[in-house]
């Protein structure tokens, strides 16, 4: 097949959508089709390059977004966009962002006659926290927000979400199109259980006799890493805390990190590399996410990939991947008594962690990444066959109304179909988001 995914995020760009369109670009090519990737360049020069040796990328000139660091927003190519459309002839275009890129992508493919997936990764509160929380606006903000999604959404053949509370969001606020939930997978033959490795400790500076927390996320406002920092200062074990990871709100928190005293306690490592923080997760007791703006978390899934039981916060999709008391503990959302509580229960019982940890295996084994790529596959064979059916049966009809003294029976006229109306069924929705 010949498959285009339009991102406004890709590499080198940091984050979970980066890493999922990267990911599905590169898995696709292995499978032998044909890949083209649409995303903005780091620059004013558009560029075309041949990346992982199968893989098109077309980068289009672009300027970084103020209200969002490392995020760049192009200078709307459409020109350039519809004539990769017409040389590519894409069997399907599968949209990551519903911003500009997705916007041009999503008008285009009208024109030409295009199938277009979308898959929504975005909460309001990931664009700005401030406004989503605040008293006054927040609600509407929020509602703006889901209005323009669904909006986008509706306009699409199909739409996907990574999760079903994610799925159940965009229902909330008006989807109509045919929908489902597929997960962003996890490669399990990659992240695996396996033997703690002293020398990364070392390597970090990390305390090698006491039990390690891990943590991996975006340092931003709305990920609440500021509620972890103030649950570390409550624990009443020897616990170290290991933060992976880079953004916006570093500088306060080691701001509060000092304030509180944790020096001995927390240590920020910054941008890990993959290899490292494969290793650094095996010689770590848990994971910890305090999260409130997650759809889905890849770093958790790797986490309960590598046997690692997980703290969550009760918030959005986290319950989806961490069952209370099965394979770690919810907390409620900002509650770092709470929080505090299960990291001593964790920390300080390694066999309640063994336990837990095998369980985390056994969830996320729904979360194969060979199982999430088939998912895929039939998904855009289906809309395409659909929409070669729907070309044919107009040439079909178009003939026939060529034919002198030919009435269309009223019983077999056409209707008019509207964007999105391919004959999918919407999936029962019997999964709640939960707070």
């Amino acid at each position: 097949m010949r498959i285009m995914i339009v991102t406004d995020q890709y590499p080198p760009m940091v984050g979970g959508v980066p890493t999922v369109t990267h990911g599905l670009a590169v898995d696709f090519a292995s499978r032998g089709h044909q890949v083209w990737v649409v995303a903005p360049s780091y620059g004013n020069r558009d560029v075309r390059r041949l990346e992982n040796s199968k893989v098109r990328v077309y980068r289009f000139s672009s300027f970084e977004w103020p209200a969002y660091e490392g995020l760049r927003i192009p200078f709307l190519p459409f020109v350039p966009v519809r004539n990769l459309l017409k040389r590519s002839d894409p069997d399907i275009i599968h949209i990551h962002s519903p911003i500009v890129l997705g916007n041009i992508a999503q008008l285009l493919a009208g024109g030409l006659r295009k199938p277009v997936v979308v898959t929504n990764h975005y909460l309001p509160i990931n664009m700005s926290r401030s406004l989503s929380a605040a008293p006054l606006f927040g609600k509407s903000f929020s509602d703006i927000s889901y209005s323009y999604l669904v909006h986008f959404c509706n306009r699409c053949e199909y739409v996907t979400a990574p999760t079903q509370t994610a799925l159940n969001l965009l229902y909330e606020h008006g989807l109509h199109a045919p929908a489902q939930a597929i997960s962003n997978g996890i490669d399990l033959e990659k992240f695996t259980q396996g033997i703690p490795d002293p020398h990364i400790r070392r390597r970090f500076n990390l305390p090698e006799d006491r039990p390690l927390a891990l943590h991996v996320n975006r340092l931003s406002e709305e990920k609440r890493i500021d509620v972890l920092l103030d649950a570390v200062a409550k624990i009443r074990g020897n616990g170290h805390l290991a933060l992976v990871g880079s953004g916006p709100a570093e500088a306060e928190l080691k701001a509060q990190a000092a304030r509180l005293g944790l020096s001995e306690r927390v240590s920020f490592l910054g941008y890990v590399r993959d290899t490292d923080l494969l290793a650094l997760r095996r010689s770590s007791e848990l994971f910890v996410i305090p999260s409130e703006a997650d759809l889905q978390s890849l770093a958790t899934m790797e986490a309960m990939a590598c046997g690692l039981p997980v703290i969550a916060a009760d918030a959005y999709a986290l319950p989806e991947l961490v069952h209370h008391e099965e394979n770690g503990f919810l907390f409620q959302p900002g509650n770092s008594d709470e929080l505090a509580h299960y990291l001593d229960l964790l920390l300080a019982d390694a066999d309640l962690r063994a336990r837990m940890g095998i369980e985390s295996r056994k969830i996320i084994v729904t979360h194969d990444r060979v199982q999430v790529l088939d998912q895929w596959e039939a998904l855009y064979r289906r809309l395409s066959i659909e929409f070669i059916e729907a070309k044919e049966r107009r040439q079909q009809m178009r003939m026939l109304r060529k034919r002198p003294g030919y009435v269309t029976p009223s019983a077999y006229r056409p209707r008019i179909r509207r964007t999105g109306d391919l004959g999918f069924d919407k999936p029962t929705r019997g999964v709640t988001r939960q707070q």
